[in-house]
């Protein structure tokens, strides 16, 4: 039997309804930009495995990092003990991050730092003996799949079942212009009326809703609103952080950093799953005290795997080093010489960028997961390129080592589609 054979026996895949969907794709090798499948087919990754893989598939140094410390530890429990890879890694972090971080917090993946931070901040104010039970978040965001960064999240496609058992979650639109006066006053009105413990955002991009972008400056001044009402702000950067705007965190384009970061994919660059939740010194302060039950009672089994924290170094290294930034600028201008190619096509909506981040509405209506987004997809594979389109939004957010050439592989499918829409 070939692996797709073998994998129908007994695996339940993630995002997929078994009765209808295709079999997957087996896919054998990866390097750099490419991925190849059983059959031998390449396809150039253009969404860097959901943005982790960053610095490119089996990235060498990546490898060698990771393979010297499989020599050294492995895994060790990270309540009680520390190790080398996991304090250099809090330093590396520290020394790119907002300034007002100040404390790292490992965890899992993506939902677990969202779940972690939402944990923090309820517990924050719950242990200044204030109850606080409100959560305020963006409708169309997408927090992660765990039940506090489901709660949190804004799309029913995920979130369906579950709804009627979520925290308690007020969701606003998102700022749309610098001066939001009309988002403002509602978000005053609830702030009287409601006792808020934190708002749960992604910086500037909605990544699962469809790379959909807000105003900075209309989010400072909604942020500066939380802040003046003790409202802990938890900017989830799981999506893009680690230069995937054009800075290594959304969050440094705003005047009025975070209390509270969420950072995950390309952490790791691709290699293990590790997440990690920042927080300021002030958040930190109030877990401290001689009643062991005000700490901060949290725990992963494979909290800051030395491993994973490996990948993360090396990882760190290849963000700040010349060459990758000049990758990024690379593609970014890359990216907005295409827009301009496309955005007056009759087909197309919209076009935006962002750093590495190119989204393109189609002109037309479609469910996110219906037969149109289905077609673009076996489209793109069929030209050797691995996109998952979002309901009508095609994105691409590819590796910082991907070649002009596979780029423009990558915009030749998106152009040769806009015909069969």
């Amino acid at each position: 039997m070939n692996l797709q054979q073998r994998d129908k026996k007994h695996i339940w895949h993630p995002l997929t309804q078994h009765q209808t969907a295709a079999p997957p794709i087996a896919i054998v090798k990866a390097k750099g930009a490419l991925l190849w499948d059983e059959d031998g087919n390449q396809y150039i990754d253009g969404i860097a495995s959901w943005y982790t893989a960053m610095y490119g598939h089996c990235n060498d140094l990546i490898i060698t990092s990771v393979s010297k410390q499989l020599k050294e530890l492995d895994q060790v429990v990270f309540t009680g003990f520390t190790h080398e890879p996991a304090v250099q890694l809090s330093e590396r972090l520290m020394a790119i991050l907002p300034q007002n971080q100040q404390k790292l917090f490992f965890n899992d993946n993506g939902s677990t730092a969202v779940e972690a931070g939402i944990k923090m901040a309820l517990q924050y104010h719950y242990n200044k003996g204030e109850k606080r039970d409100t959560l305020i978040a963006f409708e169309e965001g997408f927090h992660g799949d765990t039940f506090g960064a489901m709660s949190v999240s804004g799309l029913s496609v995920y979130n369906g079942p579950f709804e009627e058992f979520f925290l308690k979650v007020i969701r606003i639109p998102t700022p749309q212009t610098e001066e939001p006066q009309e988002l403002l006053t509602s978000v005053k009105e609830l702030l009287a009326t409601h006792a808020c413990a934190a708002f749960v955002y992604e910086p500037l991009v909605q990544g699962a809703a469809g790379m959909k972008f807000h105003d900075k400056k209309g989010l400072e001044k909604l942020l500066k609103l939380f802040k003046d009402h003790e409202v802990l702000c938890i900017a989830d950067e799981v999506m893009t952080g680690f230069g995937k705007t054009g800075k290594n965190f959304a969050s440094e384009y705003l005047d009025i950093p975070p209390d509270i970061m969420c950072l995950s994919k390309a952490l790791t660059a691709g290699i293990a799953a590790m997440s990690v939740t920042t927080c300021t010194q002030q958040i930190f302060n109030a877990f401290l005290d001689d009643t062991i039950a005000k700490g901060f009672f949290h725990a992963h089994t494979y909290s800051a795997n030395p491993l994973a924290c490996s990948a993360a170094i090396a990882g760190m290294e290849l963000l700040t080093s010349e060459a990758i930034k000049d990758d990024r600028a690379r593609i970014r201008n890359r990216h907005l010489e295409f827009a301009a190619r496309v955005k007056d096509h009759p087909k197309v909506a919209e076009v935006r960028t962002l750093g590495i981040i190119f989204a393109m509405d189609l002109n037309i209506a479609t469910d996110r997961y219906g037969m149109l987004r289905n077609q673009l997809f076996d489209h793109f594979m069929e030209k050797g390129v691995f996109l998952r389109p979002l309901g009508n939004t095609i994105y691409i957010l590819p590796p910082f080592v991907i070649t002009n050439r596979q780029l423009e592989q990558i915009y030749d499918a998106i152009e040769s589609c806009l015909p069969l829409v």
